[in-house]
């Protein structure tokens, strides 16, 4: 079987060195250059593959196409691919067909995700499971399945990875919430978007699990849009769920089938009421698959928090700088923003996404002292905040702005660096931001 694989970045190159050692007939193409270590990978693997082209009479023979996340419907290719019929896939699905017998623990959302994704991982580790953690956070799911598989995969997977599965059906699916984002490539239609995130329950089965918030409007109004064979279990605050999770008076329940589990919020190593929201739905996950209550408690206890989330960088005289680069959407600084307790200097902007920044006006008015524009076009962040906040200045670099912030905040304040934007402007990645934002903040 001929399997082409559109895009060479680490999905891409994964599924390309799964389908090699599963037998099939596999070329990759890359429209733009390759990094030097998936190059490598390729050459070390003999797998043939081409860069800065794509060669159409050899992407057409193909029986099927993996195509990457990152790649847009509307590319030329994918249109040639799609008026030939040639079947499409996503690397997460192609991953899937060749897991075994493996569980699956898949997490979506808008927001959360990634957060989430680590703590049912960490849950799982302390539970003494054997558990790779992949998807859109460290190695592709292919890539691991291929090099090192695993009883049990923790996945945090995309729309754009479930827009092109067949197969795909997670145990426990998690979807932590609903906002507008990547909405350029949902046509601008907000619905495109919401029916793409509900696909992760779409193979789903009766002895599966589906978590979700309760709390999301979104989520709530869509649910019973979607026809949901596994067996729900609500997340909330607002009100008592009979299975699932909810926070009570400062307390947390968790109960699945008979055994209730119960811990004080103020014991979550992670602070904020949106990680209080993650944590219930990796404490539920880790409950299914019945992780012993006192392991949960640690986990909890003691989640090591991640890099580029909320991250907290130095205190430099005083001034905290805290790195949230990961932050590319609107909701992602929305909640940074509300668990914010000092005086703010806010370091803002890069590829707008569509952005609705007056969602941010009320909690830049409540904390934010001054807004920094780091990107090319900041014209719509002058737009919806001049006259909201006393300074908004531009910089076209980390260095520049962490060292303006640094003049413009005295002590007992904050920096914050949370762009709400894509970092493709100026920088190669949020990574890569938020490495910057870090050597910066040192050099002070």
């Amino acid at each position: 079987m001929k399997q082409v694989i559109v895009g060479g970045g680490e999905s891409g190159v994964g599924a390309a060195l799964l389908a090699k050692q599963k037998g099939y007939d596999v070329f990759l193409s890359d429209g733009s250059s390759l990094k030097e270590n998936y190059r490598k990978e390729l050459e070390d693997a003999a797998i043939p593959f081409e860069e800065e082209v794509h060669s159409m009479d050899k992407i057409l023979t193909a029986d099927e196409v993996v195509k990457s996340p990152g790649i847009p419907e509307h590319a030329a290719i994918m249109k040639a691919i799609r008026a030939k019929g040639i079947p499409v896939i996503s690397e997460v699905e192609f991953a899937y067909r060749h897991k075994g017998d493996s569980q699956v623990v898949a997490i979506t959302g808008s927001n959360g995700k990634t957060t989430t994704a680590s703590l049912v991982y960490q849950l799982c580790k302390r539970g003494g499971l054997d558990v790779a953690l992949a998807g859109n956070i460290g190695y592709s799911f292919a890539r691991q399945v291929a090099l090192d598989p695993k009883p049990l995969y923790v996945l945090e997977v995309s729309s754009f990875q479930l827009d092109d599965i067949q197969t795909f059906r997670p145990n426990i699916a998690i979807l932590t919430n609903i906002t507008e984002d990547h909405l350029d490539r949902y046509e601008y239609v907000f619905l495109n978007y919401i029916k793409s995130k509900f696909r992760i329950t779409s193979n789903q089965r009766p002895e599966d699990y589906f978590i979700y918030c309760a709390d999301d409007a979104v989520t709530e109004n869509h649910i019973n849009d979607f026809f949901i064979q596994s067996t729900q279990l609500p997340i909330s605050m607002k009100r008592e769920v009979p299975n699932g999770g909810f926070i009570k008076d400062g307390d947390m329940y968790v109960r699945t089938g008979n055994e209730v589990m119960s811990m004080s919020v103020f014991d979550f190593a992670l602070k904020g009421k949106h990680n209080q929201y993650n944590t219930m739905a990796a404490c539920v996950a880790a409950a299914t698959l019945t992780i012993r209550k006192d392991k949960i408690r640690d986990a909890v206890q003691h989640f090591e928090q991640l890099e580029h989330r909320m991250e907290h960088v130095a205190m430099v005289r005083g001034i905290e700088f805290i790195n949230d680069s990961k932050a590319t959407n609107i909701n992602s600084t929305w909640y940074a923003l509300e668990s914010m307790t000092r005086p703010t200097v806010l370091i803002l902007g890069g590829v707008d996404k569509g952005n609705d920044y007056s969602l941010l006006v009320e909690g830049v008015k409540e904390k934010v002292k001054a807004i920094i524009c780091l990107g090319v076009d900041t014209k719509k962040i002058h737009e919806a905040f001049a006259g909201v906040v006393p300074v908004l200045m531009d910089t076209q670099d980390a260095a520049e702005a962490v060292q303006l912030a640094f003049r413009l905040a005295t002590k007992g304040d904050a920096v914050l660096l949370s762009p709400a934007c894509a970092s493709f402007d100026l920088f190669k990645n949020y990574e890569d931001r938020g490495q910057q934002f870090k050597n910066a903040v040192r050099d002070l």
